[in-house]
């Protein structure tokens, strides 16, 4: 007994979410081998419920079976419940339930909550979690509403169905789709490319789960007070609708110039939320030219808001690279936003971040382009797609082998729990050694 009190002791909080998020896609996967899952009802091969479960809580939504023809409605709504946990959070979800039996949350717990959710303090965990659940289910419920009028003439009873699931995979920004069976598989929604009712429905789902839960708290406390917001929550909303305007307006212009302009406008908007690890698309991204795909990879790696439904290296991130080269321009001591200073410590961080995913996704392109004999720029949009937890694909995931799949998942794997967790997770025990060592220079640029 003494021996498991000190093992949970020595278990560090970003051990712990390591651990929950492997638990449940083991769990998932396990289930999504029973026959029940299928449509065909018998069992499916490990390797595609791992890679599908992973797909799901890691809210990606790269798949290797078309999510409408192959599984079941138990099988989609496993699914649906992985994404759904992947996409709070595991760690949320179980502070959820601890709150909902009464259990008194722990200072470890919180502190475990705070490493998952990126949060600024640990002060009004139990708040947040009500705040996160509440929020939650009236968004994807308003967006299961709108979703009926889209869905529900088309398909019948099937369209509800319908309607939630996409309502909760877009909301978690993962990208599942049940749109196999009718239009084709893989087809995402290519078949409403010029509806602007589904468009803006979609994209608000995506864009509203891509801004954070601690961003909603501070703008529904603050209101239109702009001036009000934390730091934090003033730089997610600009980069936010920075990375929304200029890449829709590079993709109207240079990718979707023909055709009729409602038609135009749509893909141009929807193409420039949902790479922000959404994973849905209503163009072919296929026949884009390379500048679109580049654009598109580049806002794939970015993703969504820290303590989101969304991955990527997060758009705090890539404001914070962006403040220091203006510092650096400018020839400032010091990275500044909205009147504050920013640590130095923080900009290491955000420079460590980018630099581990792009190194992750370049030798996963490279082995997989080894391994398959495909080019490289194919391979190194899924596998942007995969670390970015977005899920857009230029198709061939499907197609890859088993030890392709596996660096994928892995991939996944890192993008939803983030590099530095894995990072601190393997090095929380090691001892830090505060030596300074005499200083020196070199020549750079």
């Amino acid at each position: 007994m003494s021996e498991r009190i000190k093992i949970q002791k020595n278990i560090t909080s970003f051990q712990i979410i390591i651990l929950g998020f492997i638990g449940v896609i083991l769990a998932g996967a396990i289930i999504l081998m029973l026959p029940v899952s299928s449509k065909s009802g018998t069992f499916t091969p490990f390797d595609k419920t791992l890679f599908t479960a992973t797909s799901a809580v890691c809210v990606t939504g790269l798949a290797v079976v078309d999510t409408a023809s192959y599984w079941s409605y138990f099988g989609q709504a496993v699914i649906l419940l992985l994404i759904q946990v992947g996409g709070l959070g595991v760690v949320t979800v179980a502070l959820f339930f601890s709150i909902i039996v009464g259990k008194k949350i722990s200072l470890k717990e919180r502190a475990t909550m705070q490493s998952a959710m990126s949060l600024p303090h640990v002060g009004g965990m139990v708040r947040l979690t009500r705040f996160i659940f509440i929020t939650t289910f009236i968004v994807e419920s308003i967006g299961a509403i709108f979703l009926v009028p889209f869905f529900y003439p088309k398909y019948g009873l099937k369209g509800i169905w319908m309607s939630v699931f996409h309502s909760i995979s877009a909301f978690c920004n993962a990208g599942f789709d049940l749109m196999g069976e009718s239009e084709g598989q893989f087809s995402s929604l290519t078949f409403a490319a010029s509806s602007p009712y589904l468009s803006v429905v979609i994209a608000a789902l995506i864009i509203v789960g891509g801004l954070g839960f601690f961003t909603w708290s501070d703008v529904t406390s603050k209101r239109t007070n702009f001036k009000e917001y934390q730091m934090q929550t003033k730089m997610i909303l600009i980069t936010t609708a920075v990375l929304i305007v200029v890449p829709m307006l590079c993709f109207f212009i240079f990718e979707f110039n023909e055709g009729a302009l409602t038609e135009r406008v749509c893909k141009a908007f929807f193409q420039a939320v949902t790479p922000r690890t959404a994973g849905f698309n209503t163009a072919d991204i296929s026949l884009m030219s390379d500048r679109g795909r580049i654009i598109i990879m580049m806002l794939m790696l970015i993703g969504g808001a820290p303590g989101s439904t969304a991955g990527g290296v997060k758009t705090t991130t890539a404001a914070l690279l962006f403040a220091n080269i203006i510092a650096v321009f400018k020839k400032k001591q010091n990275v500044n936003c909205f009147g504050r200073r920013i640590e130095d410590s923080v900009v290491k961080n955000a420079s460590a971040i980018v630099l581990m995913y792009v190194v992750m996704a370049f030798t996963a392109a490279v082995l997989i382009s080894m391994r398959e004999n495909l080019s490289m720029s194919l391979c190194l949009f899924e596998t942007v797609s995969a670390i970015g937890t977005v899920g857009l694909t230029l198709g061939i995931t499907p197609e890859l082998s088993v030890f392709s799949h596996m660096i994928l998942i892995i991939l996944m794997f890192m993008g939803r729990v983030g590099g530095l967790t894995l990072v601190y997770a393997a090095l929380s025990n090691k001892e830090t050694v505060s030596l300074k060592y005499p200083e020196g220079n070199i020549m750079i640029g």
